[in-house]
């Protein structure tokens, strides 16, 4: 890559301020891996949020953010001598050759199917090589993620080495199967209803995907119509002169219904 190629000139001058800012700064110098960790995820969050208001300005923004925390692990890690941000950009760099045959070696391909399911062969592979105890496919699936993304992401890994619905009736007719038996574990008052309600998430889930459709961006877009529509209540009601916690569930439907409209 040339010298002067903008991306580059950008990427050091960043690199320069977080050398400068870890000598000069006193919250830079303070800072962890530990203590960044919740601060990535809140922009993590930021991110995702902006992507689904599709404002690409505050993406933009969201971006630099999350560079600016990946730059400073990097900067911790060479000051604990373990690694630096060379060793993060040729690792990630060699990991893409490494599993893309199809791109830099021979390997033929005829959809994304194919490639998702050779990644997941070829990781596997490179776990057995690096002698990993655990050598599921699953083990890649971080613990700490929320549940409905974890779901989504075990699936993928599943689907990635075959084991998948061929169909997707066989998919809904699992989702029927799982309400039936929530809907007689409720009934009998059993104590496995939690069990139960969380089959059927998980075979919606697996709707979902059969579906073409994210799940958990599904699941906050109706959050979000929930929020503006219930503020939209709390607003109108009180024009009205009505107060929240006092109005009847007619009263608040009426202007649900509005809200709707």
């Amino acid at each position: 890559m040339p010298s002067t190629d903008p991306r580059a000139t950008a990427f050091l001058r960043l690199l320069t301020i977080m050398d400068e800012l870890r000598a000069q700064c006193p919250w830079d110098r303070k800072q962890t891996m530990e203590t960044l960790r919740p601060l990535t995820i809140e922009e993590t969050y930021e991110l995702g949020d902006a992507i689904l208001r599709n404002d690409i300005q505050e993406v933009k923004k969201e971006l630099g953010d999350l560079i600016l925390h990946m730059v400073f692990y990097a900067k911790i890690g060479q000051e604990k001598g373990a690694f630096d941000i060379t060793d993060v950009l040729n690792g990630i760099c060699e990991k893409l050759i490494h599993r893309h045959p199809h791109i830099y070696g021979d390997v033929k391909v005829k959809d994304e199917e194919e490639v998702k399911a050779n990644w997941e062969k070829i990781k596997l592979a490179e776990k057995g090589r690096e002698g990993s105890a655990a050598k599921s496919v699953l083990e890649g699936v971080p613990r700490g993620l929320p549940s409905l993304v974890k779901a989504i992401r075990i699936q993928d890994k599943a689907r990635g080495v075959g084991f998948d619905w061929a169909h997707r009736d066989q998919v809904w007719d699992k989702v029927n199967e799982e309400l039936d038996e929530l809907k007689h574990e409720v009934e009998s008052g059993s104590d496995k209803q939690a069990e139960e309600l969380g089959d059927v998430l998980f075979s919606l889930v697996n709707f979902a995907r059969f579906l073409g459709i994210d799940p958990d961006e599904a699941l906050e877009r109706t959050n979000r119509k929930f929020i503006q529509r219930f503020q939209f209540l709390e607003i109108e009601s009180a024009k009205d002169g009505k107060v929240m916690g006092e109005m009847t569930l007619d009263e608040m439907e009426a202007y649900w219904q509005r809200a709707k409209a």
